[in-house]
């Protein structure tokens, strides 16, 4: 039960959401669909490189997609995309 609630668990779900956003993106036209590809395939995040970022925004989203951003490059301008910082920071039931 304990693994649910880690940090990493947190931003692997935050990287599946921002993976699911892109390539909904690339469905409708509004991103390359070779730009979303490839962001699947190079996207990575480390935990303990977030915590660094962190230190410095005071913003746990905004040092996940800068670590997430070092891995993909350019394609960064990708992430994110349309997304609000709420969808990641509020849980569903609080957000109504």
């Amino acid at each position: 039960m304990g693994k649910i609630w880690t940090d990493q668990r947190r931003l692997e779900t935050w990287l599946a959401i921002e993976l699911l956003a892109c390539e909904a993106f690339a469905e409708l036209g509004m991103i390359p669909p070779e730009a979303a590809k490839e962001i699947r395939e190079k996207a990575t995040f480390d935990v303990h490189r977030v915590d660094e970022i962190e230190k410095t925004t005071k913003h746990d989203v905004i040092a996940f997609l800068t670590n997430v951003g070092e891995s993909i490059g350019p394609l960064s301008k990708h992430l994110h995309y349309g997304l609000r910082l709420r969808t990641f920071s509020i849980p569903p039931w609080r957000s109504f």
